[in-house]
């Protein structure tokens, strides 16, 4: 049984008007929901350390996980963050589909524990963000920009003359009681030309989404002890 037949002078504006209710439904019913993920309003609207490394953001996302274990328990864990050191806890194979390189580890790595302002956390083969904010136990901010013609970062501040990226990232971890944390994941855009964010938006947010989100349980599955890390 056929569907009921439509002219053809109307199916150009018919699909125009499908489209148009699809990004109505995104922007405002799912987009949301993927900036904002686990994290409370007040994280959400409140201003977090490492905001200063993208103070103008045209795009900011905050997500945010409780773990069952001490601050200083998820901590390491945070601190050997970077492909060729302990991963980015997410989708190996999906990163490594990519060309990459990421391993995720599953044991802290004393060798690794050693982070200071300044270094740099390998995101790919090339390049990563610079660590501009580090507290023990509680903040880590990451910093730099994406040159959107070769792909390649750089530090933060040092400006592309091209088309480019800015990018802030930070982590915030707070205690709650003695067994337990919140940690707070915090990233800041800010693009040049403005065009560049039309085609960046619509393909960054998800992508984003998907990978942080399953890097947060990561780590949190990790600091709680849990066997399987990638269920």
């Amino acid at each position: 049984m056929s569907g009921p037949h439509i002219p053809a002078r109307l199916r150009g504006p018919l699909a125009a008007l499908a489209a148009a209710a699809a990004g109505a439904a995104y922007v405002l019913a799912v987009r949301p929901r993927l900036l904002l993920w686990g994290a409370t309003t007040q994280e959400a609207a409140g201003p977090l350390a490492g905001d200063e490394i993208v103070p103008a953001p045209r795009m900011q996302t905050t997500r945010a996980v409780t773990i069952a274990a001490p601050v200083s328990g998820v901590w390491p864990w945070l601190v050997q963050l970077g492909a060729g050191r302990g991963g980015m806890y997410s989708y190996d194979w999906l990163e490594n589909a990519a060309g990459l390189g990421i391993h995720s580890a599953d044991r802290i790595r004393p060798e690794l524990q050693h982070l200071k302002v300044g270094d740099t956390v390998p995101l790919s083969p090339d390049g990563g963000l610079t660590v501009r904010l580090l507290q023990s136990e509680a903040v880590l901010g990451l910093g730099g920009t994406i040159d959107l013609r070769t792909g390649t970062m750089s530090p933060a501040g040092v400006l592309s003359a091209g088309p480019r990226v800015d990018v802030g990232w930070t982590f915030v971890l707070r205690p709650m009681g003695s067994q337990a944390a919140r940690l707070v994941s915090r990233t800041r855009y800010d693009y040049s030309p403005l065009a560049a964010g039309l085609v960046l938006r619509p393909l960054l947010e998800p992508v984003q989404f998907l990978m942080e989100r399953r890097m947060l349980l990561g780590i949190r599955d990790r600091a709680e002890g849990r066997r399987s890390h990638g269920a």
